[in-house]
């Protein structure tokens, strides 16, 4: 790789870094803004949070970080199961038998992270094939985003992204 690109990486690194830096140091300001969330319900908020998703989603790339793939596990349900164990051509028990384990909630989980399918590139060697959760993480442009301020605030501490939207609904909620 030239010495250039090195240093760019190594550099926009640094910058995803200090992205989840500043997602631990608000962590008390985006609890209580998820807690705002969830008992105001506020008209809009779909709209500010997709809005803030897109932004954010433009200036980061998930290639570049990857970070959600490396710290965590997806819990998986029944058909992840199976269209993993398709794309494999394996039985589904097979694939729990290589690469799950059942979590505290019962749910399947990889055994192991970073997660066995994620490439040295950060790409995903199942892209297609992959489990709902991932498909949908890091869950900041679904309805009823309410919801999920609770999830987002603990991915402050994986996704850079998550960091960005949170700030911004913050100065949209909590003036």
């Amino acid at each position: 790789m030239p010495l250039g690109r090195e240093k760019f990486r190594t550099t926009l690194r640094m910058d995803l870094e200090k992205e989840l830096s500043k997602g631990r140091n608000n962590r008390k300001a985006n609890k209580k803004l998820a807690s705002h969330l969830l008992r105001k319900k506020p008209k809009g908020l779909d709209e500010v949070a997709h809005e803030l998703h897109d932004e954010a989603f433009e200036h980061i790339d998930c290639l570049d970080c990857g970070n959600c793939c490396k710290t965590t596990s997806p819990g998986m349900h029944d058909k992840d199961i199976e269209r993993l164990a398709k794309h494999f051509r394996i039985m589904p028990a097979e694939l729990i038998e290589k690469h799950m384990e059942l979590d505290r909630e019962g749910e399947y989980v990889f055994r192991s992270a970073p997660c066995p399918f994620l490439g040295e590139d950060n790409k995903c060697s199942v892209y297609e094939s992959r489990p709902l959760a991932c498909r949908e993480y890091p869950h900041t442009n679904r309805k009823r985003f309410y919801q999920v301020a609770e999830i987002s605030v603990r991915n402050t501490t994986i996704c850079p992204a998550v960091v960005r939207i949170l700030d911004g609904l913050r100065q949209v909620y909590l003036k």
